[in-house]
């Protein structure tokens, strides 16, 4: 394994590209299996997660490969088998069910894995295609899932699951009839995946309301399409800037997409201009401390809680995290706590006292979005930081290292012990 050494009290200035969305890549791999002929996949990042996605595509019969942001995907004999060896390490490979489902009828997917951050369900997947006609049977850890055809339906799901409604948005787009779904998420990414479809041939409206209606069509075709930037990257980055009082120009950056993550920031203090190329960052470092309740979009993004609460960490006065989204997320306050910081937790709530002088420390990361915030801690601290477990970190940062380090962070990459 390898961790990332940091020193710091080094002030960022320069230029960030924002990579391709992980969050849309995804849906959108999978979806590119309904398509009858070759896609092709512009601004993918390289990622643990996007390869272990193309090596899942080709057992699947699809060839696929990625090359400087560009992913091909060849459409061949579909295999309805998505095993578990991939499928344990990457919980977004449940997202082939339904697009499986609806081209062949039949599918054998693992029980998803991922990061430690709580239950996450498929109870919502498996009830929206048994309306729409499949039927489930779970065996040795796998979903059976079959059907003749899947036909549409009227489907009103218990919460706003983002993997939930892509899974059934994608099953309806080759189902028999119209599809009704109701509260749908609404995030950025299932609008993505939407408009990839649409540009495929499907017929879907509503898509980034709690409404999406979808006319299935008998057939999909391929396309060329431009996946959308990361926000969560790019919120990262900002904080990155604000949390080492830097200046930082942040390219291909997200816009509307960003603005409950803006709006909390220049709440703090932060600086954020928008620029041709993007948004311009800027942090002082007078900095205050705010209230945050990660909500499903447009509301705060629980991906970008452990990010803000590093910055927080540093900020003046107090400042409270009441995270809705999963009941197991506030891992990383106790790694910030061996770091200086002064962070009470009780369930779903963190009250964050500023002004800590944070310390460089041996620090371990849980999950993807703790890793983040662990180096942007390490970033402000003093001394020598190094964060461990950093596989959770190239599941969704695309080297964020070397980003780093082309703004004045001194920060590089080593094997573990």
């Amino acid at each position: 394994m390898q961790k990332l050494v940091i020193e710091g009290g080094k002030r960022l200035e320069g230029k960030i590209r924002i990579s391709g969305s992980k969050n849309a890549s995804l849906p959108v791999l999978m979806a590119s299996i309904m398509a009858d002929s070759d896609v092709t996949l512009e601004n993918v990042p390289a990622l643990k997660d996007i390869h272990t996605s193309l090596k899942l595509l080709t057992l699947l019969g699809c060839k696929s490969e990625l090359y400087n942001g560009t992913a091909g995907i060849q459409a061949g004999d579909l295999v309805p088998e998505a095993p578990y060896d991939l499928v344990r390490t990457m919980r977004a490979s449940v997202l082939c069910l339904g697009p499986l489902l609806a081209r062949l009828g039949r599918a054998k997917v693992a029980l998803p894995g991922g990061c430690a951050i709580g239950t996450r369900p498929v109870d919502q997947h498996l009830r929206g295609l048994e309306q729409m006609g499949a039927r489930f049977e779970l065996e040795s850890g796998y979903i059976m899932g079959k059907c003749r055809r899947l036909n549409g339906a009227h489907i009103i799901l218990d919460l706003p699951t983002v993997g939930g409604t892509e899974n059934l948005l994608m099953a309806a787009s080759l189902a028999r009839g119209e599809t009704v779904l109701e509260n749908a998420a609404k995030e950025p990414e299932i609008t993505d995946l939407a408009n990839f479809l649409n540009a495929c041939g499907a017929r879907i409206s509503g898509h980034g309301t709690s409404v999406i209606r979808i006319q299935g069509v008998d057939s999909l075709q391929g396309c060329r399409y431009r996946v959308m930037s990361d926000r969560i990257e790019a919120g990262t980055y900002m904080v990155a800037a604000a949390i080492t009082h830097g200046d930082i120009l942040l390219s291909n950056c997200p816009d509307k997409e960003l603005d409950a993550v803006t709006g909390k920031l220049r709440e703090m203090g932060v600086i954020i201009s928008p620029e041709p190329e993007g948004f311009r960052v800027v942090s002082d470092g007078d900095l205050q401390g705010v209230d945050v309740v990660t909500l499903p979009y447009p509301g705060f993004p629980t991906d970008m809680q452990a990010q803000i609460m590093a910055l927080m960490c540093v900020a003046a006065g107090t400042g409270t995290i009441k995270e809705t989204i999963f009941e197991n997320r506030f891992l990383h306050a106790l790694e910030l706590n061996r770091m200086g910081a002064r962070i009470k937790l009780s369930g779903q709530n963190a009250v964050v006292r500023g002004g800590a002088n944070l310390v460089g420390a041996p620090v371990m990361a849980s999950d993807l979005r703790a890793s983040a915030s662990l180096v942007l801690a390490g970033l402000k601290a003093r001394g020598i930081t190094e964060v461990q477990r950093i596989y959770h970190l190239d599941r969704g940062y695309e080297a964020m290292e070397k980003k780093l380090e082309a703004v004045g962070a001194r920060i590089r990459r080593e094997k573990e012990n």
